[in-house]
């Protein structure tokens, strides 16, 4: 009998897993798995994260096309979003249509969070990071980084 590609057993996932730091971010530290690209899909992403206590997702952003989803499975979270923190727990969803308001996953307590965050996954990609000036743009696999406040409009006196 063959086995179908697309299926993920809990222990595929787990040898899966990888750790990932935000360059930007200090307390940025993400152990989990792309368990959408695992499964052989390009269009979506959906990933398995865990944060220890004191770490951080990302640094703080915001999207211009892909629109991004986080769902607390266990542990609590601090959600950044547009300014003002929100506390989160398992069971908690939060969607960030594009373009998104800038936004950050904190585990402020004792406990490991564990989520799953996904969204979707364009050829191409514009995100901003308004505490660092700079914009990123991706190109497939090719990224290039701007700085925002160098930006001029393109039809300037």
């Amino acid at each position: 009998m063959s086995t179908y590609e697309g299926l993920l057993r809990a222990a595929d996932i787990k040898r899966a897993e990888a750790t990932f730091s935000h360059p930007w971010n200090d307390k940025s530290e993400i152990c989990g798995a792309q368990m959408s690209r695992l499964a052989g899909l390009s269009r979506s992403g959906v990933s398995l994260a865990r944060l220890a206590p004191g770490k951080e997702s990302f640094a703080y952003h915001c999207h211009h096309r892909e629109e991004e989803w986080i769902y607390i499975l266990k542990g609590t979270a601090v959600a950044l979003i547009d300014g003002a923190e929100y506390q989160m727990e398992a069971g908690d969803f939060v969607g960030f249509a594009t373009p998104s308001v800038a936004h950050n996953l904190a585990n402020r307590s004792d406990e490991e969070l564990v989520y799953l965050m996904g969204g979707e996954n364009h050829e191409y990609e514009i995100a901003d990071f308004p505490v660092h000036d700079k914009r990123m743009i991706r190109r497939g696999e090719a990224i290039e980084i701007y700085t925002l406040s160098d930006a001029k409009p393109f039809f300037e006196e």
